[in-house]
């Protein structure tokens, strides 16, 4: 495997400091918070108490003022490498995706009121897009703020909203205009102090059982002006902004997701018996792996040079797209190889190559299909 020079002393330092709190506080704690579907709220104090949640935000707001994003991106890699999908998602959905809306956007009062307790774990974060009528296309939302002098009145539903049961605020996409389309987008911080909003129940879903999906509800919820993020109608150009580095997380995630199916599994090869040999000595098993980890670290290369342009603000859109599009393709193609290498012992759930079949699913689907991925690629071609 190629050397990662992506990473120095210091990321390296973190990244074994970080693998040993995963061993610690998550691992153990996986299988119930899967059962119960979420992870505990002491983990999230937990994670704050430790400066895991949102380390880029400055240090006026009790931050660490840590800018580098690659140490955001060892949280993201070395969650998935324990397999541990459902926090692997929430935490930096928290930290990276939900966050830099606040921390960018965010009137001096919102930061101060929101952005020292999502630090802490205090607060969890969601960003509520998705609707039930409109998953990708989000200029046809229909979620509606009516301006009503010294607040906003909202209305309307979201759904599949990650850290949703347990979200203490969700930045939320909403029609100030209804009738500019994408140009009457704009977002605001609603959190469960105010009155109307109200949250449906934990779905079953098919994976990320750790991870809390739901619905949210917003009944004529008045939402401080204070609470708006930027301009009014300006909301879909920040989302568009900030959905790179979005992405990025995804794929980060995809291909670390990628890498650890293939160490189980490799390790199981050893340890299975067919035919009087370790499974890991028949050709067809061989060639398996080979392809795989030819296939993966052709993608950490990749990864890496999307995340080494991030960290230096140069990752354009069309190469998070790709990004995000093809190691997630790649996620969903070593899990299904390596389950099948496993044999029935694949298909039992108390095996990590089953629960990494069932997580990488959903990768192909938020933060925009694979399908609108590549239309976004396809965009950037035809220029």
């Amino acid at each position: 495997m190629l050397e990662r020079n992506i990473y120095n002393d210091e990321h390296r330092m973190f990244a074994l400091s970080f693998r040993e709190f995963v061993a610690k506080e998550v691992i153990p704690n996986n299988a119930a918070w899967e059962k119960q579907h979420m992870v505990s709220r002491e983990s999230w104090l937990k994670f704050g108490e430790a400066g895991y949640l949102c380390m880029q935000v400055d240090e006026k707001y009790d931050g660490l003022s840590i800018k580098d994003f690659r140490y955001n991106a060892i949280i993201s890699e070395e969650l998935a490498l324990a397999g541990c999908a459902g926090p692997a998602v929430g935490y930096p959905l928290h930290s990276d995706i939900v966050c830099p809306y606040i921390e960018h956007y965010g009137t001096e009062a919102a930061k101060t009121k929101y952005l020292p307790k999502m630090i802490s774990g205090e607060m969890i974060a969601a960003i509520a897009m998705t609707e039930p009528g409109a998953g990708s296309d989000l200029q046809n939302i229909r979620a509606t703020a009516v301006d009503k002098g010294d607040y906003y009145l909202v209305n309307g539903s979201k759904t599949f909203i990650t850290n949703g049961y347990l979200c203490d605020l969700a930045v939320v996409a909403v029609k100030t205009d209804p009738s500019k389309g994408a140009k009457g987008t704009s977002l605001l911080v609603i959190d469960t102090g105010m009155k109307g909003f109200t949250k449906g129940k934990p779905f079953d879903k098919i994976g990320l059982h750790a991870q809390d999906t739901c619905e949210l509800f917003f009944e004529n919820v008045e939402v401080p002006k204070e609470n708006l993020l930027g301009k009014e109608g300006e909301g879909f150009k920040y989302m568009m902004t900030e959905l790179s580095q979005e992405r990025l997380v995804v794929a980060l995630g995809a291909v670390a997701a990628a890498e650890g199916t293939l160490a189980v599994t490799v390790q199981y090869t050893k340890d299975r018996a067919a035919f009087g040999k370790p499974i890991s000595e028949l050709q067809n098993t061989r060639f398996k792996l080979a392809e795989m980890a030819t296939e993966i670290t052709i993608g950490r290369v990749f990864a890496d040079r999307c995340l080494e342009l991030h960290a230096e603000k140069k990752l354009d859109h069309a190469s998070a797209s790709m990004a995000k599009y093809w190691l997630t393709e790649l996620q969903g193609k070593v899990a299904d190889e390596c389950l099948q290498l496993h044999g029935g012992y694949g298909y039992i759930w108390e095996y990590q190559v089953a629960r990494s079949w069932a997580d990488a699913r959903v990768q192909r689907i938020y933060a925009g299909t694979n399908e609108i991925m590549k239309e976004l690629i396809a965009r950037n071609v035809l220029k």
